[in-house]
């Protein structure tokens, strides 16, 4: 009888927890693996949560990452394509294609034999479809877009109640733990929250906002300036500038969000 596989996509988020706690209660640990594509970019907490969550599951974190180790700024230098909240290939770089080596070198996993676990939960259905057609031939399953439905909180909540840790991104009230708090996908009121809690991280992406401007030579931008009903550049070093002069006209609902493995591998 042929063993089935089980490839948890494990980014140190609370639902890739919850994905893998939903199959490893389902089919036990046997065959399970939590894949981490580290980013290099990651928060200091994130690994710590990693270790944590490994033991309470049972299961090992298995790490890959870039060959040659990039973070997501390196990778926009070399592609000559600065990432922002619509198109960010980092995702593709550092994360999925990463995965699909570590996959195609792994003989023992099948397309018959191994299904991919997404942590993307009932409220972005919408997205699975292109998920699955992204990732296969490989079989994808998303067990947290199927009842019983519960949020991030309530994720957060059983996480703690079996003794694990909040990680330090979700306390500070960041709304994914990726990257260290500064996903290009994210928001502006991501980017605030990142200059007031972790304000030299903000200036490295801002200095590497300004080094991708000028080693392309157009107005690019990560972010979007929607205001006036017109959509224009936003540059970090301006998004700072109204922080300090116009706190009160800033958008602090716009979060934005990261889909590094659940976006379509391409």
């Amino acid at each position: 009888m042929t063993t089935r596989r089980h490839v948890v996509m494990w980014s140190g988020g609370i639902t890739s927890w919850a994905t893998a706690r939903h199959v490893i209660q389902q089919h036990g640990t046997d065959g399970v693996t939590l894949l981490f594509a580290d980013t290099n970019a990651e928060d200091e907490d994130l690994y710590a949560f990693n270790d944590a969550a490994s033991a309470q599951l049972g299961v090992p974190i298995t790490r890959v990452a870039d060959p040659q180790e990039r973070d997501p700024w390196q990778v926009f230098e070399d592609k000559r394509w600065l990432g922002n909240t619509r198109i960010a290939q980092c995702s593709h770089a550092l994360k999925q294609e990463p995965c699909r080596v570590w996959l195609d070198n792994n003989p023992e996993l099948t397309f018959d034999n191994t299904t991919l676990y997404v942590g993307i939960d009932w409220t972005e259905t919408e997205r699975l479809p292109a998920i699955v057609h992204g990732w296969a031939p490989w079989t994808v399953s998303a067990p947290l877009t199927a009842p019983p439905y519960r949020d991030k909180g309530q994720l957060l909540n059983e996480a703690r109640s079996l003794g694990l840790p909040r990680p330090r991104l979700y306390r500070l009230g960041f709304a994914h733990n990726n990257c260290g708090g500064a996903c290009v996908k994210g928001g502006q009121a991501q980017w605030i929250r990142l200059l007031d809690v972790f304000p030299a991280r903000y200036a490295r992406a801002e200095a590497a906002e300004v080094k991708m401007r000028a080693l392309l030579g157009k107005d690019v931008s990560i972010l979007r300036d929607r205001t006036g009903g017109t959509t224009t550049p936003l540059t970090l070093a301006v998004l700072r500038q109204r922080i300090e002069d116009q706190p009160d006209q800033l958008d602090l609902f716009d979060e934005g969000g990261c889909g590094c493995f659940t976006e379509p591998a391409v």
